[in-house]
């Protein structure tokens, strides 16, 4: 059995099949671990969708910024609906639409394998954490979306405040810093607050901010962690972090990473040729 890690997917349904090719993905005998952000910019978000939710017996998924902005639209009137992006709006309004929403507001914020020795999240964690704060703090979101009072949830999703976690949040503003936390963090404070606009590679942040896996004084994790998120850091090792967002979907490439082996081993595949990338950094 192999198990494999694969960054931002956005979309981008012809690298993804290329990729699941390449590594001669096998579903009666392999596991897919997707950091997030599987839909959005890529043209093909409704068909990505229907791909992975085919393999979500094989699948495990932590959700990224861009699944949960879908989520919250999904809760919208449909005029509201009706004004996204044309590519959102095909997955919105789907005949399978219902079946694949409710099983995307299902999927995790973290995911951890002791045994691999893996942790699986979309962005970043709060430097105060550690591994078992950072389980709960997801598993409290991941139960709130995943229960009745989800269209809560999810109306109050957006906003930057509170721009950091504490244990002395409650309620939606707990839930908020937590999922703004695990699916869109790049830049932190020694205290955990975050850059939201902070895109760039390292050494162009503002002063006093880090990249959230070399804040001075974190707390050590006790598993590996693979994320994804900031496609201009790209492909990194360092620090028992291992980010393999790639920039697919900006004209870069498609990553998996191995995870079951004594050292993880990359596969990778470019991008379409019509991608382009950003003047800008993604997101």
């Amino acid at each position: 059995m192999a198990v494999y890690a694969i960054g931002d997917v956005q979309g981008c349904l012809p690298e993804l099949q290329r990729l699941l090719e390449k590594i001669r993905f096998d579903p009666a005998a392999d596991r897919l671990w997707f950091c997030g952000d599987l839909v959005n910019r890529g043209g093909q978000s409704l068909d990505t969708l229907r791909l992975i939710h085919s393999l979500r017996d094989n699948c495990i998924i932590t959700l990224g910024n861009h699944d949960l902005s879908l989520l919250a639209i999904s809760q919208r009137r449909e005029d509201a609906q009706s004004r996204v992006n044309a590519e959102l709006r095909e997955v919105l309004f789907a005949d399978d639409a219902p079946v694949l929403i409710e099983w995307l507001r299902n999927q995790k914020l973290l995911h951890t394998d002791e045994a691999l020795g893996w942790t699986m999240i979309h962005a970043g964690m709060a430097p105060s954490w550690t591994l078992r704060q950072a389980q709960r703090a997801a598993l409290e979101v991941e139960r709130e979306l995943g229960g009745p009072r989800h269209p809560r949830l999810l109306k109050n999703l957006f906003g930057n405040r509170p721009p950091g976690w504490t244990n002395r949040l409650q309620g939606v503003e707990r839930h908020r810093a937590t999922i703004n936390t695990l699916t869109r963090m790049r830049y932190c404070d020694v205290n955990g607050r975050i850059d939201f606009e902070g895109k760039g590679t390292p050494g162009t942040q503002k002063p006093g901010m880090y990249p959230w896996f070399e804040v001075p004084g974190m707390r050590r994790r006790e598993t590996k962690i693979v994320c994804g998120h900031w496609s201009a850091l790209g492909r990194f090792a360092g620090l028992g972090v291992y980010a393999i967002d790639t920039g697919c979907v900006w004209g870069g490439q498609l990553t998996a990473m191995r995870l079951d082996t004594p050292e993880p081993e990359y596969v990778t595949v470019e991008a379409e040729p019509y991608r382009q990338k950003p003047k800008g950094g993604g997101d």
